[in-house]
């Protein structure tokens, strides 16, 4: 051996281990800097361990899906202005919330400690005369939304976080290009990644008829970003300033006619009349600003006077990567703690933090009636692994646990003692009460809140209920899929 051959294996051997150190340096910091985060253990121990055990894959995956930004504020909204306003309203009905001559309606004041919450922690002012219609039914639902886009004299307002090229979507395409030619503002935000697939052509047909339509947090590889990780999944319409819908349905055929794989998809979308249009409008104007710059001050104009008969108490609520708080988890676990007699939840991901977790199984080993209805079959394996991997404890605390048979329930709702309940487009997981861009309804109205009930009657009978033995004795495959899918789901 030559002197060279020498020196190159020097070389090498010390190239490789300063490659080494630089490697475990930047793995170690990464760890530290998730731990210093102080986000919820179970997803700090999550990440920990993913960059312990897979640890370029788990560094690139930090990169693109861990970081926190809530705390980091690179989305805000405080540099609007307008909202100022939207802060002294709310100010004000908070004070005065605290006289006792308020209100005559008794759900709000039963639900008073949730209403505050939300005042509090996303200036959600509740409003108390609306007029409220719930459909179950996609085919229904989509046919109420495209015929109020045909009857709009002012401006429609569409955000969905999945667009698909399909039958529905091209009515909708088509509904929004005939107004558009007739001069109706049409603004249009979609989710670049829940609408990955939507051909260049749809938008550009769109565009071109003068719907002034955006992506939000447009992704582009092969450049990582974590941008991909914060995702729009509000479905919000808003026709006139006067008509609004939100709920969980996206714009797709399975939401109409279900698919091979899951049979038919159960859902729930509110169409909504009356003071909480307003609120829904500033949810979309704000997210519109954030999408296109563009910032929108004509409130004759976006946010008219439409006074309704009905009294339907309602309040409307954003929570995203954008505000302080996780406003929806903080309204859920109140109501949760403050439940008399029942709880009735619906979430086709089940995915629940510690906190609502713990308030679940305290309400139900208090004694109260706690049912859940997940799906018995999901588009998302990982992820329905992950929820069943909570069943047993659930059981352990006296939850009934059902599993839906007649399709996909991708319904996300709450109920509370015949006097609360939310609908909208968060799931009961962690997903979405930290990292997406969400919307809820949530209502103080026994005569709504009772439909809901009665509707989540019915998916229970067309559901199978998990009992114990049968559950401890389900096969240990199933087990282990359960245990390893729970462990990385605060990832996902």
């Amino acid at each position: 051996m030559g002197l060279s051959y020498i020196w190159d294996v020097i070389v090498m051997e010390n190239i490789t281990l300063i490659l080494f150190l630089i490697y475990a340096i930047t793995i170690l910091s990464t760890a530290a800097l998730v731990i210093h985060e102080k986000r919820d253990p179970v997803k700090t121990s999550a990440w920990v361990l993913v960059l312990i055990l897979l640890p370029i894959v788990g560094f690139i995956f930090y990169i693109i899906f861990g970081q926190y930004h809530r705390k980091q504020k690179i989305f805000s909204r405080k540099e609007i202005k307008d909202l100022e306003q939207i802060e002294t309203l709310s100010k004000n009905q908070l004070s005065k919330l605290k006289h006792k001559n308020y209100t005559d309606n008794e759900e709000v004041k039963k639900n008073l400690s949730i209403i505050s919450l939300l005042l509090n922690n996303s200036k959600a002012l509740l409003t108390e005369n609306n007029r409220v219609k719930i459909y179950q039914k996609g085919k229904d639902a989509f046919d109420v939304i495209i015929d109020e886009i045909e009857k709009a004299q002012e401006s429609i307002h569409i955000e969905y976080y999945i667009v698909s090229n399909d039958k529905l979507g091209n009515r909708i395409k088509e509904a929004l290009i005939r107004k558009a030619l007739q001069g109706i503002e049409v603004r249009f935000i979609f989710d670049d990644v829940g609408s990955w697939s939507l051909p260049k052509r749809f938008i550009r047909d769109l565009a071109k008829a003068g719907v002034k339509i955006f992506p939000f947090m447009e992704v582009k590889f092969p450049i990582f970003t974590s941008k991909v990780n914060y995702r729009n999944h509000r479905k919000i319409v808003v026709v006139d300033g006067k008509v609004g819908f939100l709920g969980g349905m996206n714009i797709a055929d399975r939401y109409i006619e279900g698919n091979k794989e899951l049979g038919p998809w159960v859902d729930t979308q509110l169409r909504i009349e009356g003071e909480a249009v307003q609120w829904l409008q500033v949810v979309f104007l704000t997210d519109w600003y954030f999408v296109s710059g563009e910032l929108i001050n004509d409130k004759i104009k976006y946010f008219p006077e439409h006074k309704v008969e009905e009294a339907h108490a309602i309040q409307i609520t954003a929570s995203g990567p954008d505000s302080d708080w996780s406003s929806i988890m903080q309204a859920y676990f109140v109501a949760i703690t403050k439940a008399k007699h029942h709880i009735y939840i619906s979430s086709p991901y089940f995915v629940p933090n510690e906190s609502i977790l713990t308030a679940l199984k305290t309400a139900a080993l208090s004694g109260i009636d706690v049912r859940i209805i997940l799906p018995g079959k999901s588009d998302s394996t990982v992820v329905y692994w992950s929820s069943l991997s909570y069943v047993l404890e659930l059981l352990e605390a006296g939850i009934k646990v059902y599993l839906y048979q007649k399709g996909f329930n991708h319904s996300k709702i709450m109920m509370i003692d015949s006097s609360f309940a939310s609908v909208g487009s968060a799931n009961m997981d962690i997903r979405s009460f930290e990292d997406n861009f969400e919307v809820a309804a949530i209502i103080y109205d026994s005569e709504l809140t009772s439909e809901l009930e009665r509707s989540f009657m019915r998916d229970i009978r067309r559901s199978n209920r998990v009992l114990m033995e049968e559950w401890e004795n389900r096969p240990l495959k199933q087990g282990v899929k359960e245990s390893v899918a729970r462990l990385f789901s605060p990832l996902f």
